[in-house]
């Protein structure tokens, strides 16, 4: 079976979309900071022109549902629940931070990321991730578990729960909040890597084995994730 798949993330001031036809990727990525309802919608129209593509010919959508900022969540939330909607497409929910940590592992390498995305109010996204190879019969993946689960927190939280776990050797560091924040600067487990902001293209292939085993969503049945206590969303009627 050839798989086509676009996937689409506002989750932070990076505004980027994704497809998978015929197994090759092409994206669109652009740092869109307050413009986000702007671009996407033309950005997904733009790549699916390039490939001769309509909405309806998708197999599933995929969406970066957080964490990220409110508004950049909302966004991709409410973008992705009415093209779904619209052409009756499921959905893949991928989180931004493992995400992050499979750009690392397709361009590093990288099977052990933490993740620390610049939050504000003195705080980041953060989340440490440990890759295992697993084998099925749709070939094999990297399965990304987490060895601290992803939250909100300052950088000095970050930083206690990271030695709580003894963490050293070959790590990767990667998003804004390692050069946002100084005690994270003047604290890197491993090495910084230049990778800021998440990107769609690396959610394909995250959602490719979460496709196969069933792993999706209805429209009215996306749920984004904030982290933080203080923000809601209003779900679709009949969804409260």
């Amino acid at each position: 079976m050839s798989l086509t798949l676009l996937a689409l993330d506002t989750s932070t001031e990076a505004c980027s979309v994704a497809l998978l036809h015929h197994g090759e990727k092409t994206h669109l990525d652009e740092v869109a900071q307050r413009s986000h309802t702007k671009r996407i919608l033309p950005m997904v129209d733009e790549i699916l022109a390039q490939s001769g593509l309509r909405l309806n010919q998708l197999d599933a959508l995929v969406f970066g549902r957080g964490p990220g900022s409110f508004t950049g969540v909302r966004v991709g939330t409410g973008i992705t629940q009415g093209l779904a909607l619209g052409a009756d497409l499921p959905v893949i929910p991928v989180s931004d931070l493992a995400a992050m940590a499979q750009a690392a592992y397709e361009l590093h390498q990288a099977e052990q990321v933490i993740t620390a995305i610049d939050a504000r109010m003195n705080e980041v996204y953060f989340a440490q991730f440990k890759g295992e190879k697993v084998r099925s019969e749709f070939g094999e993946f990297l399965q990304w578990n987490e060895v601290i689960a992803e939250q909100v927190c300052s950088p000095e939280q970050a930083i206690a729960q990271l030695r709580a776990n003894r963490t050293q050797g070959d790590w990767l560091n990667v998003g804004t909040g390692w050069a946002a924040y100084e005690a994270l600067t003047k604290t890197p487990f491993g090495k910084i890597s230049a990778i800021q902001l998440p990107s769609a293209l690396y959610m394909l292939s995250l959602a490719v084995p979460a496709w196969y085993n069933r792993q999706y969503v209805k429209a009215v049945d996306v749920e984004p994730v904030y982290l933080r206590n203080e923000v809601t969303w209003k779900k679709l009627p009949g969804r409260e």
